[in-house]
């Protein structure tokens, strides 16, 4: 199996679990917050996933990768933070959280 295809089916997991998640609970995140995680998450994936390959902590066959790269980083790596970003908002709210009970912005004022 390649790195591709796991990480789009790890993507396509993630899409479909946020997708019935959504569904259920019926309350969509804010987008603003999810592109500002999304945007450090691969950024952070860009500069750490580097200079870890750069020292040589782990390789990747040519193999097993499509041949793009960002850097020394294959864009598959890139599927992890995108399916985290993807999925976690909406567990969160699957799980109660946000649910105002500290009131507006977290304050215990009530």
């Amino acid at each position: 199996m390649t790195h591709l295809l796991l990480a789009a089916a790890f993507l396509a997991v993630a899409t479909a679990l946020a997708a019935i998640i959504r569904r259920t609970v019926a309350r969509p995140g804010p987008w603003r917050p999810m592109v500002l995680a999304a945007a450090a998450l691969l950024a952070l994936t860009a500069v750490f996933d580097n200079v870890m390959i750069a020292a040589g902590l782990f390789a990747y066959s040519d193999a097993h990768i499509s041949g793009l790269r960002i850097g020394l980083a294959p864009v598959e790596d890139f599927a992890y933070p995108v399916a985290a970003v993807v999925l976690l908002p909406a567990l969160w709210s699957l799980l109660g959280g946000g649910d105002d009970r500290f009131g507006p912005r977290g304050s215990r004022d009530r």
